[in-house]
Order: C-alpha cells, then sequence, then structure tokens
C-alpha cells in the first residue's frame, strides 16, 4: 500500500508502515513514542510514513501528560514574564503545569528538544516568537500534540494557528501621536528585520509619516534588537547627530528605556528635549521617570488565548487550519511625550 492525495488518515496499520519503511513494528512503536535508541535515518523514514499516511494514534495510545510546553526563544526579560503569567493562569484552570523551554536565541528548537516534548506527551505546545520545521510539525502531528505559535518571528503558514497583536497599527497609533503634538523629525529604533512583528510596527511607523505628508528619512530608521542595551546605544548615535530627531518611536519599552539612558548621559530631559514612545506597556513603563508613553501589546491575554487555543485543539473542539487571531493594541499617553522644543520641530 502506498500513501496518497486519496489516503485516508489512520488506513495504514504500524506493521504496514513498518514493513514498508524496512524496520519492526517495535521500532515504529519506539518513534510514535519519542524514544531516543532510534537511528535519525530510521526516525526520519518513519515519520516521512506516518505523516504521508496522515497517521493519529487512537485516544486510548495517545494519553497526555498533565502538561503544556511554552517554547521561548529567549528568556530573559518582563515581557516574558507577562506571557508566561498568561500561560500560567489558563494552565491552573484546567489542572496542567507548565514546562518552560528556551532555545538559545534560535527561531526553531533543536531536534533534541521536539525528542523530548514527544516523549513527554504534553496537551499541546504554545510557541513564543518561535517555528517549527517540517519534520518537528510532522513528529508532533504523528503523536497528536497540537501546537499554536503566539507572536509569529515570520510567517507561520496557513496551516499553523497563531496569535498576534495588531502591530502596524501600533506603530502608526505612536507615531500619530508625535506628529499631532508638532514633531517632523522622528526615529524610529526597530526589532530584529527578521521578526514579522518588528517589521510591522515599522510599516505603522512610515504610513503615519507619509499620511501626514512627513518625509521618511531611511537614515532615522534603525533596528534593534529588543534589548535595553541596543536601545542606549542606537539612542547615543541618533541623539548625538547635528540634525538629531525630536522625537523616537522604540520598537519596544526595553529600548526605549535604553533611550532614556541615552539621553540623560548626553543632558536631555524627556519630554522638554526628546519625546519617546515604547511600545508593549510592560509594568516598569508605568514606574520610570518620567512615566513612558507606550502602546499597550496585551501580552498576557495573548498568552491566554494560545493556551485557551492549544488546549481546545488537544480536545478537537476547532480546527487548526487558518486559525490566526489579532489582539488589539492601544496607545497609552503618559508624561514621556510633548511639543517639541522651540525653534524644533
Amino acid at each position: 500500500m502506498k500513501p496518497g492525495k486519496s489516503a485516508e488518515p489512520q488506513t495504514a496499520t504500524l506493521a504496514e508502515i513498518a514493513r514498508e519503511a524496512g524496520v519492526s513494528a517495535p521500532t515504529v512503536s519506539k518513534v510514535l513514542n519519542g524514544r531516543a535508541d532510534v537511528a535519525p535515518a530510521t526516525r526520519s523514514r518513519v515519520e516521512e510514513l506516518l505523516h504521508a499516511y496522515g497517521y493519529r494514534r487512537r485516544r486510548a495510545e495517545a494519553s497526555r501528560s498533565p502538561l503544556i510546553d511554552l517554547v521561548f526563544h529567549e528568556l530573559e526579560s518582563a515581557w516574558a514574564m507577562e506571557v508566561i503569567r498568561g500561560v500560567e493562569n489558563v494552565a491552573r484552570e484546567a489542572g496542567l503545569s507548565v514546562v518552560l523551554s528556551e532555545s538559545a536565541g534560535r527561531l526553531t528548537p533543536g531536534r533534541t528538544w521536539a525528542d523530548q516534548v514527544a516523549a513527554r506527551r504534553p496537551h499541546g505546545v504554545v510557541l513564543v516568537l518561535s517555528g517549527l520545521d517540517g519534520s518537528q510539525r510532522a513528529l508532533l502531528n504523528s503523536r497528536s500534540i497540537p501546537f499554536v505559535v503566539m507572536d509569529p518571528a515570520g510567517d507561520p503558514g496557513v496551516d499553523v494557528p497563531s496569535i498576534g497583536a495588531t502591530n502596524w497599527q501600533g506603530g502608526l497609533a505612536a507615531t500619530r501621536h508625535l506628529v499631532e503634538l508638532g514633531h517632523t523629525r522622528i526615529g524610529a529604533i526597530s526589532g530584529p528585520s527578521r521578526m514579522m512583528c518588528s517589521r510591522a510596527r515599522v510599516d505603522g511607523y512610515r504610513a503615519a509619516l507619509e499620511t501626514a505628508g512627513l518625509p521618511v528619512d531611511p537614515s532615522l530608521i534603525v533596528a534593534g534588537d529588543f534589548h535595553h542595551e541596543a536601545g542606549y546605544r542606537i539612542g547615543l548615535d541618533l541623539l548625538r547627530r547635528p540634525d538629531r530627531p525630536t522625537a523616537v518611536f522604540a520598537g519596544n519599552d526595553l529600548q526605549a528605556l535604553g533611550l532614556y539612558e541615552a539621553a540623560r548621559e548626553l543632558g536631555l530631559r524627556i519630554p522638554e528635549d526628546l519625546s519617546v514612545v515604547g511600545f508593549d506597556d510592560l509594568p516598569v513603563a508605568r514606574w520610570v521617570g518620567p512615566p513612558l508613553t507606550t502602546v499597550r501589546q496585551p501580552l498576557t491575554e495573548m498568552a491566554e488565548a494560545a493556551a485557551k487555543l492549544v488546549l481546545d485543539l488537544s480536545r478537537q473542539e476547532r480546527p487548526s487550519a487558518g486559525t490566526r487571531m489579532e489582539l488589539a493594541t492601544s496607545l497609552v499617553v503618559r508624561s514621556s511625550t510633548g511639543a517639541p522644543p522651540a525653534g524644533a520641530s
């Protein structure tokens, strides 16, 4: 029997898949259960056949551990804490625990991680700013382990459920606020250009300037990495220019706080000499001096939505294909923005 477009899920038995792969049925069972004692080439061949036949473990086989796997590409900031809080809220209500993983800055977890998840058999996986390659998707699908991407770094694909925010609208609102205050020379410190959310925020920034009839100066748009140090370093470069901007839209709150530090070092007052807008509305945005005007990204609510979606998928209560949710962002005006200094715009 050969798989094809007309093949229905579960039409092949494990014995038939084993025969076609040239291995024993126990070896196929080991692959299904995430056992490590299978040669990589054999595992790959078996997983391809499982995926080709659309094999899903029967409900009796698919006993789940009381877990949700939460995967970050980096786990080192207050931003991550807001996401953890949201997933924990949903897991606690469902009587589940959360397993945290970090992929050390990579946007795709390593193969060892996928094997570990398959062995744990959680209710589902929430990936933050991360994704899966084809073999990892096939591995999780073959174990009936659903996954959802929150704030995907790139295009997750039409068949991957995802939760995001209205990043373009947020960048537009932040920049429009500065334009309405009278600023015409507005800088932007974006996040990594490879990340979809970062590009969308800068696109919103550009749209606000163009709509107001203001030129977009590419030299005032600098890519950061969403960390405090990048905001400080790029901020020093922007603010030392003889034609420095009178306002800056930072791609997130951490970079905005780095910009605060750069401004203080150069003797510039916020907002009298420089207006600053961030993005995220982390708790620290309310505590700094002056309190930071920022775009609120509902991180906890996004994480809750991702966790609820992955649990719904584990119960087969909604289809995964094409599921894409975007939660609204909103501008929160505080004390870090004001009119440009006299004689400047």
